[in-house]
């Protein structure tokens, strides 16, 4: 760490008087490890010196958190502070995932509480304007605090042991700059129950401080229901008498918006907090995909750069991104990626499907950008001649039929009953017949056109049949805006990744149907019966 004396210096020919350039002095920063302390900067309250830098690190014993508070605060004024600054960090590294806050100019930084048992401060001064620098003090296993992360935990001073008597604390949620609201869900609670919970309690505010509005006021062994903020802010108030505890309890939060979305839509996109910059440590962020019921959901990975998997057990045990068919993580898994993976893109079985970001406490990265389609149910047959498709006009109530067509858009649907259908033979409607996988099969696309004004926005699905079988099925091709994927995820990967069902290097076209060939087989038998009977005759 740098060296600085209280003495000010003179800079030759100026006769200006300037503080000191880290003379040999007095030590800047170090590790602070007693239960609670204070530190300040360099020559407080004196000017700091030039073209320092200063880093203390904060460590107490391992379980127990620090609450970091600020009396005084003076640095020189920067819009972006640029020039002289104060970092807090979660942690112990520089992982912009950790950073808590930048500060500069005359407003003192709010109290932090630490998520965990180590907290790092830096202080940084350039060349130019010093001030009289700052004053802090910390302390271990105080309770309560602001808390600016995207998600977190909260407990009970000493959780998961009793609480202490005679304890008031208030942790004030929010300050992300994501100006979204905020979700708080208990995962245990017990607090000293009775009458009014006038003993111990847990409040619940929906802002900033004790005044605004009250959103709960709990106690006893319930635990109480997720609850979300209007503000920005939330507000969390815990309370104990002079007897009789209880185990306490633990929560956690989340800011709507950037790790807590439900989305509706037929289709969208999302990405990781603050994508494609780092995203915070310490999260745990879930996007809830809901549609109608009968539609499927499929998700395409158009970017991912997560923390790597561990070089011991070869998982991705520390930052994630895992999905799971239905609403809830008691879901069937259908992927979990970590690193700089490329996964190929995913369908639901159900018409939900959850996906969760876990960020660990250190080694941030640029994060993921996906998106989303519903795909569309409907049902598909054949003969050795037709296609029959029907689809529930429900499933897209706001589509005309002529939006809904085979091949071309001559053959758009029509309405039957509560239905969009369409029958059409093989020899209309742009189908071909095509060899894959040894199999003759005739193919065909349907085009669903979700566009609105300048928007283009269709979506296709191959249909295909098996004339033999009497077998169809049917495959989404193209979802999402093809400009928004990657360009690998072309037509023929997509059909490749659905499942393998075609091998695209055996896809030959023929120049004959079957029908046709049949056709020819019994026109010829024809003539060879009329050839037989003439020669008889002759």
């Amino acid at each position: 760490s740098p060296l600085c004396a209280p003495s000010f210096w003179t800079f030759p020919g100026t006769g200006t008087s300037h503080p000191p350039l880290c003379p040999p002095g007095i030590k800047c920063g170090g590790v602070l490890s007693a239960p609670s302390g204070n530190f300040s900067s360099p020559n407080f309250p004196g000017p700091y010196p030039y073209e320092t830098e200063c880093t203390w690190l904060i460590v107490v014993a391992e379980g127990s958190s620090i609450l970091l508070s600020f009396s005084h605060f003076e640095l020189e004024y920067h819009t972006t502070c640029a020039y002289d600054y104060l970092q807090v960090y979660n942690g112990a590294s520089r992982d912009q995932g950790n950073l808590l806050g930048t500060f500069c100019g005359h407003s003192p930084p709010p109290p932090f509480s630490s998520a965990w048992h180590v907290m790092a401060v830096i202080f940084r001064s350039d060349r130019h304007v010093a001030k009289h620098g700052f004053a802090a003090a910390y302390r271990k296993d105080a309770c309560g605090g602001m808390l600016t992360g995207l998600s977190g935990e909260i407990t009970s001073p000493h959780y998961p042991e009793s609480y202490p008597n005679d304890v008031e604390c208030r942790w004030r949620i929010g300050g992300t700059g994501s100006g979204g609201p905020l979700t708080l869900v208990f995962a245990d609670f017990q607090v000293e129950g009775g009458q009014g919970c006038g003993f111990d309690y847990v409040a619940l505010f929906d802002g900033a401080t004790a005044a605004s509005p009250r959103l709960g006021h709990y106690c006893g062994s319930t635990r109480p229901p997720r609850t979300i903020s209007s503000t920005p802010y939330l507000l969390v108030l815990f309370k104990s008498d002079f007897n009789i505890g209880g185990r306490g309890f633990k929560a956690h939060f989340y800011s709507v918006g950037e790790c807590q979305e439900v989305f509706t839509t037929i289709k969208g996109n999302f990405s990781s907090p603050r994508y494609p910059n780092f995203y915070p440590n310490n999260l745990k962020c879930q996007w809830t995909i809901q549609l109608p019921l009968g539609y499927r959901i499929k998700v395409f990975f158009l970017d991912m750069e997560l923390e790597g998997r561990s070089s011991l057990t070869g998982s991705c045990d520390y930052d994630n991104l895992a999905a799971f068919d239905g609403g809830a993580e008691n879901g069937s898994l259908l992927g979990r990626w970590c690193g700089r993976e490329n996964p190929a893109p995913i369908t639901s079985r159900s018409n939900q499907l959850l996906l969760v970001l876990h960020t660990d406490r250190n080694t941030a990265k640029r994060g993921f950008s996906i998106a989303y389609v519903g795909v569309v149910p409907m049902n598909v047959s054949c003969t050795r001649t037709d296609f029959h498709i029907q689809i529930p006009m429900q499933s897209l109530a706001q589509l005309e039929r002529n939006r809904i067509y085979l091949g071309t858009p001559s053959c758009a649907a029509q309405v039957v009953g509560r239905s969009f259908k369409i029958h059409t033979r093989f020899d209309t409607c742009g189908t071909e017949s095509q060899k894959r996988n040894n199999t003759s099969v005739i193919v065909s696309t349907l085009y669903i056109d979700f566009s609105a004004g300048d928007q283009e926005d269709i979506h296709q699905y191959e249909v295909q049949c098996e004339p033999k079988r009497k077998e169809a099925s049917v495959t989404l091709i193209a979802g999402p805006n093809p400009s928004r994927l990657s360009q690998a995820e072309n037509l023929v990967d997509a059909q490749q990744r659905e499942g393998g069902a075609m091998d695209t290097r055996e896809i030959k076209s023929q120049d004959t149907s079957d029908i046709v060939f049949i056709s020819i087989c019994i026109l010829a038998g024809l003539l060879m019966v009329i050839a037989v009977v003439g020669l008889v005759l002759l």
